[in-house]
């Protein structure tokens, strides 16, 4: 019948555990531009799905570049410990339910003793005595949750979660955005080698030339000299970009997890354009970034320890139960005389603390502001490199199709230099600095286009690479009854 009681003490304990003390979350609002600043006529109107979920780097269809990233997604360790984090994450929300559930535990002893003869005589007379004491008992506690400690305390570890679950998908979108970005770098590196080799072989025709008419009288030795040196000169640009390329090969080893000593990637000049990106609405920033879902998951995280320090100032009831076996004799041990129970309750009201819980509510306040404005931060920040990217892709695709002018006249200049300098109007040094404004305008369209690309992908990962914040809904722990028969 006291088991009954208790029963159905704990039941209603456990309906008094509705109410809750706290703060209620909700999202607190950001300023959202209404449309983005720039409109280029770079980029088509497409709808929001064009960019592929979960693959938005084959929007460049580049088979090279997609198989380089799904071997960055398989190997590299920074996403390989963004991922154990996340199981931590998960582990810890799954020890915040546990405080749901009472616990259970047991202490089985044995002990045998010889009491001293001369012990005092309190219940038994003053002969020494050996004895053997057995137990086995158990012990139940269990604290009703009258004010939401508890729940707090798990609305914090799944929103720790969730904000964990983003950061992932956040290493992810940086990890795969750098790669991106190193690889379109080193195939414009491929196709800016490629000028300059062909800078070289035209100056290698001129010198043979120049040499020529040195030979014969008509050139003089200044003429040879300096051809030989703007040859030098090109070929030395030649030595500087392969080890520029180098580094980015390097780099690209270490992301899709292999020694750099062993990798290398075959030579093919940069021949893509710029894709059209779909842009949405500025608002779409707010579910599609993984970063402004971590800093809106910590939000809410820090609104629930709110809850948790104002909890503190509410009394703790704690119900405990004791019950086993004790007998001096082990044959007797398990019987209905050597039964032992308990059953009571424990009520913990603070009173005085020296202001600590004060203290720490009014901490744990300034943490949830500091999350917010952190929050505000983060969106601000998102917004600023979309518009970096869109005003950066306008500018370049501008000046690209200037500098497509500029080498298309540099060229002139170079055949109306050659031809004056054969037909003995002009000297030598007009040959010399059409070839050098050649390949510097040359070089600098490449370079235009490599810029371009990178932008392009930056631009991408400014928009969230097509993620979106319902993918961590999931990512929570709910109570389970089969949690009360877990160690």
């Amino acid at each position: 019948m006291r088991w009954s009681a208790g029963a159905a003490a704990l039941c209603a304990s456990v309906c008094l555990a509705a109410c809750a003390v706290g703060p209620k979350y909700q999202r607190p609002a950001v300023p959202s531009p209404p449309a983005w600043k720039t409109e280029g006529p770079w980029r088509e109107a497409a709808p929001k799905d064009s960019i592929p979920k979960g693959t938005w780097w084959e929007i460049f269809h580049d088979d090279e570049l997609n198989r380089y990233e799904q071997q960055l997604l398989a190997a590299n360790q920074s996403l390989a410990a963004a991922r154990d984090r996340l199981d931590q994450a998960r582990s810890l929300a799954r020890v915040a339910s546990a405080a749901l559930f009472p616990t259970l535990s047991a202490d089985p002893t044995g002990s045998r003793n010889r009491f001293s003869g001369n012990r005092p005589q309190i219940l038994t007379s003053g002969t020494a005595l050996t004895q053997s004491v057995y137990e086995i008992p158990f012990a139940l506690n269990y604290e009703v949750d009258l004010f939401g400690r508890v729940r707090k305390n798990l609305e914090a570890a799944n929103a720790s979660l969730q904000g964990t679950a983003a950061d992932l998908q956040n290493v992810q979108l940086i990890l795969t955005a750098e790669l991106a970005a190193d690889y379109f770098s080193l195939r414009e590196l491929d196709a800016e080698t490629q000028v300059v080799q062909e800078s070289v072989k035209i100056q290698q025709q001129g010198l043979v030339l120049v040499n020529h008419r040195h030979e014969g009288g008509i050139a003089s030795g200044l003429d040879l000299a300096q051809q030989q040196t703007l040859l030098d000169s090109t070929v030395t640009q030649l030595y500087l970009l392969q080890q520029q390329r180098e580094q980015f090969e390097h780099a690209i080893a270490v992301l899709v997890g292999t020694p750099a000593s062993t990798f290398n990637v075959a030579v093919v000049p940069l021949r893509a354009a710029p894709p059209p990106v779909p842009l949405g609405i500025p608002s779409d920033l707010l579910e599609r970034r993984p970063d402004i879902a971590t800093a809106e998951r910590t939000m809410a995280q820090e609104n629930a320890l709110v809850g948790v320090a104002k909890a503190a100032f509410y009394p703790q009831f704690t119900i405990s139960g004791a019950g086993g076996f004790e007998s001096v004799s082990l044959g007797s041990l398990i019987t209905a005389p050597s039964a032992i129970w308990s059953l009571g309750g424990d009520l913990l009201q603070p009173i005085f603390n020296g202001g600590r819980n004060r203290a720490n509510l009014a901490a744990q306040k300034s943490a949830y502001d500091e999350s917010v404005a952190n929050y505000r931060e983060s969106v601000l920040t998102a917004f600023q490199q979309v518009e970096d990217g869109l005003s950066g892709l306008n500018t370049l695709s501008r000046a690209a199709e200037s500098q497509n002018a500029a080498v298309a006249d540099a060229h002139r200049a170079l055949d109306i230099a050659n031809d004056r300098y054969v037909g003995g109007l002009t000297t030598f040094l007009d040959v010399i600095t059409a070839q050098s404004v050649l390949l510097t305008n040359q070089r600098l369209s490449t370079q235009l286009l490599g810029q371009q690309m990178v932008t392009s992908v930056f631009l991408v990962k400014a928009l969230g690479g097509a993620w979106d914040a319902s993918e961590i809904q999931t990512e929570q722990v709910h109570p389970k009854a089969t949690q009360l028969i877990q160690p």
